[in-house]
């Protein structure tokens, strides 16, 4: 019998044009992945070039040259971490779900970091980047953990009282927020900074805080792909193959959930990058998830470091926050893709 257009691919172990196509469509997510690290080493409000961060590399360049290039590094693994983060979460959302439009800000993520940062910064006078990450990490986790209890509660997938929880929560969140800045500006200064997203002013503090958590979800989420796959032919045909639906979507979201929580945490509310490049992946390499979580982990990173590096050329010597340009970058490759699915529907 056929496989249908849903049906995920499984792998038989032999090779022809996919695996090709797949060796051929690896390689080029790991050069596009490479050319944006680059960049991002290489450009910022004072023009690098290529011989000149080489010669940083070798530990031969000029003593201000080599000071501009290594206050670079933060911003690029970081972009690294995070971008990975957000498209991976957004992988298992939309997979877990089954909706094409989730992204970690469904599950509340957004709002609860959002939410406790400004109850931090205006209830007791938190202040700082790293400070800011600490509590906006609990909050975010939290939020998460809310949303699914209630989306899941009575059993069963939950998958549409998952959407609705989590518009609720944000909604009521958000207000919250918005209470509590227009009547603190001082709140507002410090918030309105960290919402719109950047890569910007965070060093590796940032960074080794995040890191556990989103390394150890990253492992849990590419762990789950065949689990995915399974449970993608639906709740019943994937127990009776001895899977267990509900585990997989349990650990899925959490995975998600913990992702986002320490993308959003260290670099704020970015837009799109968990949106648009689960539907980039699909469109490059099919249905299978264990194919898709690892090309998000790829093409998350390289959207996120090209935007940010838009965003230091665009107003230089200012900079434009990486949170706006991820929508401008992000928008035309979805749309793309989604023209491509329609085509091949």
């Amino acid at each position: 019998m056929a496989a249908s257009a849903t049906t995920p691919p499984r792998g038989t172990g032999r090779k022809g044009p996919g695996a090709a196509r797949s060796a051929f469509t690896l390689l080029l997510a790991l050069t596009l992945l490479a050319v944006a690290l680059l960049a991002s080493v290489t450009h910022g409000s004072l023009p690098t070039s290529f011989r000149a961060v080489w010669d940083v590399l070798r530990g031969q360049g000029d003593p201000y040259i080599t000071t501009v290039v290594e206050s670079r590094y933060p911003r690029t693994l970081l972009g690294l971490v995070a971008g990975a983060s957000l498209a991976v979460a957004g992988t298992l959302m939309q997979g877990v779900t089954r909706n094409p439009l989730a992204e970690p800000g469904l599950l509340g993520v957004t709002a609860g970091a959002s939410a406790s940062i400004v109850t931090a910064s205006a209830y007791l006078g938190v202040s700082g980047q790293l400070a800011t990450l600490w509590w906006s990490l609990p909050g975010a986790l939290l939020a998460g953990l809310v949303v699914y209890a209630v989306g899941t509660r009575g059993g069963g997938s939950g998958t549409v009282r998952l959407v609705l929880a989590g518009a609720v929560l944000s909604a009521i969140l958000m207000a919250y927020v918005q209470a509590v800045t227009l009547s603190r500006p001082q709140v507002f200064d410090g918030y309105r900074y960290w919402v719109v997203g950047s890569l910007g002013g965070r060093g590796f503090d940032v960074l080794w805080a995040v890191l556990p958590l989103a390394g150890g979800a990253l492992a849990v989420a590419l762990l789950l792909g065949g689990a995915l796959n399974t449970v993608a032919l639906g709740d019943d045909p994937a127990a009776a193959l001895g899977a267990k639906p509900a585990r997989t979507k349990a650990v899925g979201l959490l995975a998600a959930t913990v992702l986002g929580a320490a993308a959003t945490a260290a670099v704020g509310p970015v837009a799109f990058v968990g949106l648009a490049v689960p539907h980039v992946v699909r469109a490059l390499v099919g249905a299978d998830f264990r194919r898709q979580l690892v090309f998000s982990a790829l093409l998350g990173p390289a959207l996120l470091l090209c935007a940010d590096v838009v965003g230091r050329l665009v107003l230089r010597p200012q900079e434009l926050m990486v949170g706006v340009v991820t929508a401008f970058v992000g928008a035309p490759a979805l749309l793309v893709a989604v023209r491509r699915m329609k085509r091949t529907a």
